[in-house]
């Protein structure tokens, strides 16, 4: 099994660049764990890894990064970018994997620059169009969220936290697609049947989607309630304390959901996939970030918040 050693340990241009995010984002949340006098006070680096209301809670922002700011409700634009392009790479999947159909010569070239290799060491086909038919229905309900869910106030990004977010659900839905394995043009199917392929694990990876995704659905519901009145009409913008869910245990549940649902498709991938591994470790990392600064706001907020809530770990952190 040298080979297969030999595949794990190589850093293609995917796993570069995933393993980049997360070493970033966790240097980004090590200097934040510092003491308060050690913190780093350069504007941009603060500005770049806080929005929304943890940017109110920072130090004071200088004009030159107020420029630059981007509403918070553009969120919505990340998911409309993903539900299209995400939607696309998984209709071209469908096409190759039961009509046969090749994938766009420019699509195929983009893919071996990323990494994608021929018969990627027996990876089964069904666990790639699985998790892409997963990430498209997350970016779907997401999109549905912020339109009728989430209730948006005045907060901001920054304009460079704007174009990383729409990077990253073209750049994830190519790293899902790279792991399909290749023969030229052409999805190669393991024994040329695709239902054949269905495994323990796509069954326990799809159950921990459902459950993960309906846990941040309920958060956000939660959350989109504090703002509005009994009939649903939104009537302030206000910071509140959530109850309910997971928000009993940590102060950001749908980060935490958010993060169950990568892990639920590496379960997908049948446990052994190490480039979306480094996927799940970017998330951790980055979800962690805005969770702790999410925390250290509601504590600095509320003097009556719950002293029993962690940040992103029950229990734990």
């Amino acid at each position: 099994m040298a080979w297969a050693g030999a595949e794990l340990a190589a850093l293609d241009p995917l796993r570069t660049l995933w393993l980049a995010l997360a070493a970033a984002f966790l240097l980004a949340l090590l200097l934040q764990l510092l003491p308060c006098g050690l913190l780093p006070g350069g504007a941009l680096f603060q500005d770049l890894i806080r929005y929304g209301k943890t940017k109110s809670a920072g130090p004071p922002r200088p004009a030159v990064c107020r420029a630059f700011d981007v509403p918070k409700r553009y969120f919505s634009h990340f998911y409309i970018i993903s539900v299209l392009w995400n939607g696309f790479l998984l209709w071209c999947l469908t096409q190759s994997l039961f009509l046969g159909a090749p994938f766009p010569n420019w699509l195929h070239s983009l893919l071996r620059i990323l990494g994608a290799a021929q018969f990627q060491g027996g990876e089964l086909a069904l666990s790639a169009f699985l998790v892409l038919v997963f990430l498209w229905l997350h970016s779907l309900r997401r999109l549905f969220e912020c339109f009728y869910v989430s209730v948006f106030s005045n907060a901001v990004i920054h304009v460079m936290q704007y174009c990383f977010g729409l990077a990253y659900y073209v750049l994830v839905g190519l790293t899902v697609l790279s792991q399909v394995p290749l023969d030229g043009r052409h999805v190669y199917i393991i024994g040329k049947n695709l239902v054949m392929q269905a495994r323990w694990f796509h069954i326990l990876g799809m159950l921990m989607f459902i459950w993960s995704s309906a846990h941040q659905y309920k958060c956000h519901v939660i959350l989109g309630n504090l703002r509005k009145n009994k009939a649903g009409v939104v009537i302030h913008c206000n910071h509140r304390i959530p109850f309910g869910d997971w928000f009993e245990y940590v102060s950001s549940p749908n980060y935490l959901a958010e993060l169950m649902i990568y892990i639920s498709m590496a379960v997908t991938f049948g446990f052994h996939n190490l480039t979306w591994w480094l996927v799940v470790t970017y998330v951790f990392f980055s979800q962690a970030l805005s969770a702790f600064l999410s925390h250290r706001f509601y504590k600095g907020k509320f003097v009556s918040y719950p002293r029993h809530r962690r940040a992103f770990l029950p229990f734990l952190f």
